[in-house]
């Protein structure tokens, strides 16, 4: 196979018009749909609207399907690219031509996807994202894969010797690749609570866009007739009640399975001489590297259903910043043994770290259990509002919730500091694990309210490039012996963040 020059400035694939174009006329539909909706209503009701008929219509849309593929074949024949010793460079414009040159050691990170319509015609976008503005994310649209894979490698290839991030010497091998059994474990076992709000969400959207139309359909007294006929039955009322909850919990439940299943068919993690790559991915697939040294943060996640199962998420946090890309940096279904080998290798020597657990002090349970009053009373009023004291009884269930939620999240909050790494645990349902480098730090500081002070309580918020976690109500004494030593330690070391 002949391989590409990047010395010179060249376009992506003739494909890429296609890509392009899809992008664009998505874009303009997806901007101006609720008045194209209300547009073409007021035509089919009235045939015409203020002189504008079916046909004329037609005929616009057509014009305006024109504009955006001669404004794409521009944006195509204008859009080059190529590679010096040291940084990429990219011409983009139409009218206005704009330069674009990034610093090869400026690159956070370099990932290959590909969504359903560049499945169909047999290409991938190479997306180049640096830790600055959304100015410096660079998207090519359509690269045949091998030429993909071999921009990339040129991209994280350095001048010099001490390169970290181009593996060289052992071939690639497959670490890990998910099986559809534990796919299925992992659905059956995530948090369902957030998929029922989703759901529940959606449903109501869509009441609240076909209520009048269900107002014509007479539902209502339909329900209410249907419920007559069988009001004297109670077993009847129960089983339908069971049948309509289990329903929602059955679909809450498949909701998650199919979501897992999309977003991480075929999940292989391959394990590289000093990097990690992911592939994943059903309508979009998608392809990227961790690299440790561009890692900010690492949370791990995990249940009692999970752990039953053997079943860990790992989630690489780093300086980027589209956040919907971020939770493609995720590892679902991993094993205890496998996750702490990707640590091991991650993040070198955590697994050896021995640092002192520590807890919050017990204000975090006071501060909980004022959540959950507020919880309590804001559900309350609610059911109060809309079904009057007909539905109270949900207390009976809302208590005890508050009491598990409070005695969880206190049991599963701790933190440990050593002179390498920052753990800080918390959750309630799921157990989330939060790890850091010290000498990934960018800020340190310390938060105290005035009901705090008096306490002596504070909390110590620590912020990396990616994320900020929290080191939740503890002494005073304690939050400023941990400030100085973490500032002592950012302050001395001679490692770069990234």
């Amino acid at each position: 196979m002949e391989l590409t020059d990047f010395s010179q400035p060249i376009r992506q694939s003739s494909k890429g018009i296609i890509v392009i174009f899809a992008f664009n006329v998505f874009k303009f539909f997806k901007k101006f749909f609720v008045l194209f909706i209300a547009f073409g209503l007021s035509l089919i009701r009235r045939k015409s609207f203020a002189n504008i008929t079916p046909t004329m219509m037609l005929l616009g849309f057509i014009g305006i399907l024109l504009l955006i593929l001669v404004i794409t074949i521009l944006k195509y024949l204008n859009f080059k690219f190529h590679l010096s010793k040291d940084d990429f460079h990219l011409s983009t414009g139409i009218i206005n031509k704009d330069t674009t040159i990034i610093p090869k050691s400026k690159i956070q990170n370099v990932y290959i996807k590909q969504n359903f319509l560049q499945q169909i015609i047999n290409v991938v976008s190479i997306k180049i994202e640096t830790a600055g503005d959304k100015k410096s994310e660079i998207e090519i649209s359509a690269l045949d894969k091998p030429t993909a894979l071999l921009l990339k490698k040129q991209l994280f290839h350095k001048a010099s010797a001490n390169d970290e991030t181009i593996d060289s010497i052992s071939e690639p091998e497959v670490f890990f690749k998910v099986t559809p059994k534990r796919l299925l474990l992992e659905g059956l076992s995530q948090n369902h609570f957030k998929s029922f709000l989703l759901i529940l969400t959606f449903v109501f959207g869509l009441y609240n866009e076909f209520k009048d139309f269900l107002i014509e359909l007479e539902l209502k007294q339909r329900i209410d007739d249907f419920i007559k006929l069988d009001e004297d039955t109670i077993l009847s009322l129960l089983i339908t009640n069971v049948f309509i909850i289990l329903s929602v919990v059955l679909f809450s439940l498949l909701f998650s399975v199919v979501k897992t299943f999309i977003i991480n068919f075929n999940l292989e993690v391959v394990e590289h001489q000093k990097t990690v790559e992911i592939n994943k991915g059903l309508f979009n697939k998608v392809s990227l590297s961790l690299t440790p040294s561009r890692i900010q943060n690492l949370v791990i996640k995990t249940n009692r259903v999970k752990q039953y199962f053997g079943l860990h998420s790992l989630s690489v946090k780093q300086a980027m910043v589209n956040v919907k890309q971020q939770k493609n940096f995720n590892i679902v279904a991993l094993e205890k043994v496998q996750l702490n080998y990707l640590l091991n290798k991650l993040l070198l020597n955590y697994n050896e770290d021995e640092s002192v657990t520590a807890k919050p002090r017990p204000y975090f349970m006071l501060i909980s259990t004022l959540e959950m009053l507020f919880f309590g009373l804001v559900i309350n009023a609610l059911f109060l509002f809309l079904f009057g004291k007909d539905l109270l009884w949900i207390n009976t269930v809302l208590i005890p919730f508050a009491s598990l939620y409070v005695y969880f999240a206190y049991k599963k909050a701790y933190y440990k500091i050593s002179d390498q790494f920052i753990t800080i645990g918390s959750g309630v349902v799921d157990t989330t694990t939060n790890i850091l480098e010290t000498h990934k730090i960018q800020g340190i500081k310390i938060k105290q309210t005035i009901f705090q002070r008096r306490r002596d309580i504070a909390s110590v918020v620590i912020s990396t490039a990616s994320k900020s976690v929290k080191i939740p109500y503890i002494s005073k004494h304690e939050a400023l012996s941990i400030y100085n030593f973490l500032l002592f330690k950012v302050e001395s070391q001679d490692k770069d963040w990234m």
